[in-house]
């Protein structure tokens, strides 16, 4: 936790938003009139939020032991809903749909009663619980967002609590139409979160530290956990305690973040498409009073009678009389601060997606080994029995696996650290045909080789004693055969840019020996290479320029062609990874490429230019609970047939953030037709 809280605090200095953090101005704040509701049935109130029907809008609140109350924009309470001890809720139009049911309006509510998540479909007026199953979060849990993504159109709920968790969790419809969810991946903070609210266009988490300050994080699941810190307490504008967060969308201009300063008695704005700076301080008030402490907020463009532009429900557990909820029109509090309101934005996310999506059907067991570990797969396939091929995949903090294609690891080979892997079938050993692996081995600084004995599901090391490359690092490999002479190859690059190229030679002792056979560089690290054994050529990322190919047979020259690069496509990102080759016969068929930098998967054309045709990404499958696959190194493709489901071969990718839950990386397998199906690509029959 220490070495956590320092990290943060070190975020801190070099993000925060307001950098010129001035003391308090001494001229007084302006205020705001406001609505409010009756005092809460339960005698609390922690949030509330605008739900839009076929009717007119009404206000859904939190009041503790009272679940869920309904009021209309007069304040009145017209109902109330269980919902246990509810504290927090959100809502997210259009979302989950189900079978042949369109999409819904999902109200979530975090029960304190035995700190869990409830569900519930809004139908003009009324809520009906949907919860598939108890939701325990195993925390104290203070309050829940919701994130409509517009990559993928997966609905998200954040659970925040009391010893500063931050739980993300993936929602789904049930057969039946109800809602389930699986946990995502666990952020956290030092101390109490009480509030979080997100920004669904742009992906953008902000939850309240209570005692600390604003922090701003990435939604999406499948990217990097760098916090940014909006504002502070005592450093910053927050004199001591924050509370309620608020976004209010009114387009180009009228992004606003609006958060409680609770111990102040005032609201801050901030302006989202400025970096979240801050813009100004109002406080609000109602039938004379000041409120003292604002808590929970929720902000809508909705407009209705009385609200032009739309309103900010602030919950005021304060309140003379009882706890209530604040109903500030947000014209007259953009009147008070000088501020736009723009236009008010739908309030159903755009689903946009970058890329055609996809999902992986398979994963393997994570790794041993923490942090960047598993980065490189190869795939044998059984002409006999395609459903017992294998995958091999390195981790290259301790050696090699084998895992089935259920995912389940039937061997490790702890040989050293072991980078990439590629494998040939056919090689002569013995007086026999084997199936022969290289592995760059970073322990050794040398090429480690096996066979693989395919009816035991094994390694068996095959090398020659030690195999060493003279690179001061071997990273980048891969294999090649030529077709004309019968020589097998292994091709294996360093972090400078230098490649070398061997020849693979049988003893007569039955082992396998390298021999130089050529030496080339790029100008800068080149990781992922793949070999065309029928068309004799080498296809070569360079992380961060783009994809070269050159002549396999180390007799045709080094001479290199450039085939995309970073600079010239917008679609690919450093750094590029890994690349595989998917076959349809007759010298036909696409290169695969990780685009690393935006989570994605670049197709070219085998044949001719090699004309880029298009990318993809592969998303999460809440059903299954196979997350999506991030931050790739290592991958491979292949047209062979790999039994029930990949019957037209499948793409392996190494997957850098192992997510649903958070584990340690590991390696998915996704169908070839489905990625043939979202970019219009052909499949081998």
């Amino acid at each position: 936790m220490m070495r956590a809280a320092r990290r943060l605090l070190f975020l801190a200095v070099i993000t925060f938003a307001s950098s010129a953090v001035a003391a308090q101005t001494s001229a007084p704040a302006p205020s705001v009139d406001a609505l409010q509701t009756v005092a809460t049935g339960g005698g609390e109130a922690s949030r509330a939020i605008v739900l839009h029907g076929s009717g007119a809008p009404i206000i859904v609140g939190t009041a503790g032991l009272n679940g869920l109350e309904l009021y209309d924009l007069s304040g009145r309470r017209i109902g109330a809903v269980p919902a246990g001890e509810a504290v927090s809720l959100d809502v997210r139009y259009g979302v989950l749909a189900s079978g042949n049911q369109p999409p819904a309006t999902i109200v979530a509510a975090a029960d304190a009663s035995n700190y869990s998540m409830r569900f519930y479909a809004a139908r003009g007026n009324s809520l009906t619980e949907v919860t598939a199953r108890p939701l325990p979060l195993g925390f104290a849990v203070e309050g829940t967002c919701l994130y409509h993504s517009a990559q993928d159109g997966t609905l998200y709920a954040f659970a925040v609590g009391d010893g500063g968790e931050i739980d993300q969790y993936m929602l789904f419809a049930t057969g039946d139409g109800r809602v389930d969810a699986r946990l995502v991946r666990r952020l956290h903070v030092a101390s109490t979160v009480e509030h979080c609210v997100v920004d669904d266009r742009n992906g953008q988490l902000y939850v309240s530290e209570q005692a600390v300050g604003i922090w701003r994080f990435t939604a999406e699941p499948e990217t990097d956990v760098v916090p940014s810190l909006i504002d502070a307490a005592r450093l910053g504008r927050i004199t001591e305690e924050v509370a309620g967060l608020a976004l209010y969308e009114g387009g180009d201009g009228a992004k606003w973040l609006i958060a409680s300063n609770a111990s102040g008695g005032q609201l801050y704005v901030y302006d989202r498409s400025k970096d979240d700076a801050y813009v100004g301080t109002v406080t609000i008030q109602s039938r004379g009073a000041s409120i003292s402490e604002p808590g929970g907020l929720y902000a809508s463009g909705a407009t209705s009678a009385g609200f032009p532009a739309g309103m900010l429900l602030v919950a005021d557990d304060d309140a003379t009389g009882g706890s209530n909820y604040k109903l500030v029109s947000f014209q007259k509090l953009a009147v008070a601060l000088g501020i736009s309101v723009g236009t008010p934005q739908p309030t159903v996310t755009t689903v946009s997606p970058v890329f055609p999506t996809v999902r992986a059907i398979v994963e393997t067991v994570p790794v041993a080994k923490a942090g960047d570990a598993a980065d490189d797969p190869a795939i044998w396939s059984n002409a006999e029995n395609p459903a017992a091929s294998l995958i091999l995949g390195t981790d290259k903090q301790g050696g090699l696996h084998v895992y089935d294609l259920q995912g389940k690891s039937l061997q490790f080979v702890a040989d050293g650290k072991m980078n990439n892997v590629d494998l040939r079938d056919g090689f002569k050993l013995g007086g026999q045909s084997v199936i022969l692996v290289t592995a760059s081995d970073r322990t050794n600084q040398a090429v480690a080789i096996y066979k693989l004995d395919t009816q035991a599901q094994r390694l068996i090391n095959v090398a020659d004693g030690k195999q060493p490359t003279g690179l001061s690092d071997p990273y980048g490999q891969c294999m090649y055969r030529d077709v004309r002479t019968a020589k097998y190859y292994v091709i294996v690059g360093d972090p400078d840019g230098t490649t070398k190229q061997w020849e693979l030679i049988a003893t007569r002792q039955g082992k396998v020996r390298i021999k130089l056979a050529r030496t080339f560089k790029f100008a800068s690290q080149a990781e992922g290479c793949a070999a065309d054994d029928q068309t004799g050529t080498l296809y070569v990322a360079e992380e961060d320029r783009g994809l070269w190919k050159l002549a396999a047979d180390p007799r045709r020259g080094s001479a290199m062609t450039s085939l995309d690069t970073v600079e010239k496509n917008a679609k690919i990102k450093d750094d590029l990874e890994g690349v595989g080759i998917y076959d349809l016969g007759n010298g036909r068929g696409y290169i695969v490429v990780s685009s690393q930098g935006n989570d994605s998967y670049a197709v070219y054309r085998r044949e001719g230019d090699n004309a880029y045709l298009g990318s993809f990404a592969v998303v999460a499958d809440p059903v299954t609970g196979i997350d999506g696959i991030s931050e790739t190194d290592g991958l491979e493709v292949t047209s062979r047939n790999l039994g029930p489901g990949l019957e037209h071969g499948a793409m392996v990718a190494q997957d850098g953030r192992n997510v649903l839950p958070v584990e340690h990386q590991n390696f998915k397998i996704v169908p070839w037709k489905a990625i043939a199906d979202a970019l219009g690509l052909e499949v081998r029959q």
